[in-house]
């Protein structure tokens, strides 16, 4: 494995988080809503779990999935579920004050964890693009560099993101459309939850 590996892998993630979804939608929205150390604890969440995704995928769990389908099932439904959880609750505390419905700390950090839980798609994404990238007889020290460069990469674009959108005109504009935007944003993870229950 060399350099040139990890360079397209940083630029197929990079691609893959810029893709609205709800690892982002959720980030974009803590980081405003929380300021930037609720944006900075939840990116580490989310970026633990989206590496750990890669380290399954390393570690084949892709195939798992293939030869124990209802594994993938039983955690795609239990995921499904729990965006609509997550969707309700946005929706329900629309009008709430932002300090009863942005979660600092550890909270916003379990809130990472459980988002991108909820999607084991990723490491099937995960399967497809490392397969694609990366030659076959990496070493164990080659998938260990492979996952902790995954972690960074997520961090840093999740701590960007929170310093930018934590910054006071993004977060007066936030508090004036609260309403409005928690409900948009209540309503994709709705459907991306649903999407997920759905599809085959």
């Amino acid at each position: 494995m060399g350099w040139a590996h990890l360079l397209a892998f940083n630029a197929a993630l990079l691609a893959a988080m810029a893709a609205p979804g709800p690892a982002l939608l959720f980030a974009l929205r803590q980081s405003i809503a929380g300021g930037f150390r609720t944006g900075v604890a939840t990116g580490a969440g989310l970026g633990l779990v989206a590496a750990g995704w890669t380290a399954a995928a390393l570690l084949g769990l892709g195939a798992l999935f293939a030869l124990v389908p209802w594994a993938y099932l039983a955690l795609k439904i239990t995921g499904a579920l729990y965006l609509m959880r997550v969707a309700w609750t946005l929706w329900r505390d629309a009008y709430a004050p932002v300090a009863d419905s942005a979660h600092p700390g550890a909270r916003a950090f379990l809130g990472g964890v459980l988002v991108n839980l909820s999607n084991p798609k990723s490491v099937l994404f995960a399967a497809s693009v490392l397969a694609v990238i990366f030659p076959q007889d990496m070493t164990l020290a080659d998938k260990a560099l492979i996952v902790l460069d995954h972690f960074v990469i997520e961090l840093c674009v999740y701590t960007a993101f929170a310093a930018l959108l934590a910054a006071p005109p993004a977060r007066a504009g936030y508090l004036r459309l609260k309403p409005v935007l928690d409900r948009v944003a209540a309503a994709v993870l709705g459907a991306l939850g649903l999407r997920l229950l759905l599809d085959r």
